[in-house]
C-alpha cells in the first residue's frame, strides 16, 4: 500500500507560532511537511499569527491567530489564544489530529480544545526554548520556563523531536514519555559542492588560496555569536591565516559586524544563492547550543564542508568527531580555535572530513522523514480510538 493510501482520511490542524513570517529552519520544516501531506491527499489547515508582508508564501490554507509582537524581537509574534471565530473554523474543519509546534498561549488553548473534543495531540519541539533566557541576562527564568514547557508537553499524547540527542534531553526533563524522531532532510539540488563559485568569492574580495571559515544562520545572539567572535579573535592573535564569511541577517547583525570588522558579510541568501555561498566556504563553524537538529550543519555537510560545532543537542547527532568534523565542549574558545586551525593548516584532512560529511548527508530524505510524522499521526489516532 502506498503512503498516499495510508494517509487518506487524515485531517490535520497544525498550530504554528510563526509559520511563514521568518525564514528559519523550523518554519521551512513545517511548510515542507504540509506540502508533503497535501501531495499525499491529507487535509491540512494551519493556524498561526500572520503579518502583512511575510517572508514567503505559506504551504496550505492559513488561518490567522490573534497575536502580539515580542518586545525587542518584532519579527516574531506570540499567539494569544483561540477566539470564537477560530474555534468555529476548527469545528467546521473537524480535524482528527492536532499538531502544535510552538509553546505559546495559542498552543495551550489548542491542546485544551483537542482534549475537550477527544482528539489526539502531537507536539513537535523545534528549539531549545529553555536555554534562551541565558542569552538575555535572564538565566534565573530557565527553571520556570522549563516547568511551563513540561506542563504543555505532558498534555500532548506524544512529541516528536528532530534528533535523538534532543529527544533524550526531553526525556530527561520528563516532558513526555512518548517521544519519537522527526528528523530533517536536505535539498541536494541546492546544497552540493558542485555549486562552489570561486568567481563569487573573488567578487567579495576573497582570494582563491584563502581558507574561508563560514557561518550561515539567522544572526541572533542565541546562535553563539559571542563564542564565534571570541574564537576568531584567538585565531587572529595566533597568526592563523584565514577569512571569515558570514551569510545571513538578523537583529544581531550590527553587533556582529562591529565585533568582527575583518569579516565578509554577504547578507541574506536563499535558494541557489545560499547553496553557492555555502559551497564556497571551506569549513563551517557553528558554536550554537540551542539547535535541536542543526539544519545548518546538515546543509554544510551536504556541501562537503567539515563542521566544527558545539557538542550539544542536534550537532552531536550529525557530526562524528574526527570523521566529519569536530565536536567541542560548548564555550571552549581555545579548543574551538585549535580545531579550526587544524582545518586551515591541513587541506587533506579538510577534504577527507568534508567528503565523509557528504556521505553522511545522503541518509536524509525529506519524503521518508515527513512520512514518519504522518505515521505518528495515524498511530495516535488508532491509540485514541482503542482507548475509547
Amino acid at each position: 500500500m502506498s503512503a498516499s493510501d495510508l494517509n487518506q482520511g487524515l485531517r490535520v490542524a497544525l498550530f504554528s507560532g510563526n509559520y511563514n513570517m521568518v525564514t528559519d529552519g523550523a518554519n521551512k520544516a513545517l511548510n515542507r511537511l504540509v506540502g508533503y501531506l497535501l501531495r499525499q491527499g491529507v487535509k491540512v489547515r494551519v493556524y498561526s499569527p500572520t503579518i502583512e508582508n511575510p517572508a514567503f508564501e505559506p504551504a496550505g490554507d492559513l488561518v490567522s491567530l490573534p497575536s502580539f509582537a515580542i518586545p525587542g524581537r518584532q519579527e516574531y509574534r506570540v499567539a494569544t489564544g483561540l477566539p470564537a471565530r477560530v474555534r468555529r473554523d476548527l469545528e467546521a474543519f473537524a480535524p482528527n489530529i492536532v499538531h502544535i509546534s510552538s509553546p505559546d498561549p495559542g498552543a495551550h488553548r489548542a491542546v485544551t480544545w483537542a482534549r475537550q473534543h477527544g482528539i489526539p495531540v502531537l507536539g513537535s519541539v523545534h528549539t531549545r526554548f529553555d536555554t534562551y533566557p541565558r542569552y538575555y541576562n535572564m538565566a534565573w527564568a530557565e527553571p520556570l520556563l522549563t516547568a511551563i514547557l513540561r506542563r504543555l508537553y505532558r498534555r500532548c499524547d506524544a512529541l516528536v523531536a528532530p534528533s535523538e540527542s534532543f529527544a533524550q534531553v526531553l526525556r530527561d526533563q520528563r516532558m513526555n514519555y512518548d517521544i519519537s524522531l522527526w528528523s530533517r532532510g536536505v535539498d541536494r539540488t541546492i546544497f552540493d559542492a558542485s555549486h562552489r563559485d570561486m568567481g563569487w568569492r573573488r567578487d567579495l574580495g576573497i582570494a582563491d588560496d584563502e581558507v574561508v571559515i563560514g557561518l550561515f544562520s539567522r544572526l541572533v545572539m542565541e546562535k553563539g555569536l559571542d563564542v564565534f567572535a571570541d574564537t576568531i579573535d584567538e585565531l587572529v592573535a595566533s597568526g592563523v591565516p584565514h577569512r571569515v564569511l558570514i551569510v545571513g541577517d538578523g537583529p544581531a547583525r550590527h553587533w556582529f559586524e562591529a565585533r568582527l570588522p575583518q569579516a565578509v558579510f554577504a547578507g541574506h541568501q536563499a535558494g541557489q544563492d545560499l547553496g553557492r555561498a555555502v559551497a564556497s566556504m571551506d569549513v563551517l563553524f557553528f558554536p550554537s547550543i540551542t539547535e535541536t537538529f542543526g539544519n545548518v550543519t546538515l546543509e554544510a555537510m551536504a556541501s562537503s564542508l567539515p563542521a566544527v560545532c558545539a557538542e550539544a543537542t542536534g550537532s552531536e547527532s550529525l557530526v562524528e568527531d574526527g570523521v566529519t568534523g569536530r565536536l567541542i565542549r560548548p564555550g571552549a574558545i581555545h579548543a574551538f580555535a585549535k580545531a579550526l586551525q587544524a582545518y586551515v593548516e591541513n587541506p587533506e584532512m579538510r577534504v577527507a572530513h568534508g567528503a565523509a560529511g557528504e556521505m553522511r548527508a545522503r541518509d536524509f530524505s525529506w519524503d521518508r522523514i515527513n512520512q514518519s510524522v504522518a505515521d505518528t499521526y495515524l498511530r495516535l489516532i488508532r491509540q485514541k480510538g482503542a482507548r475509547r
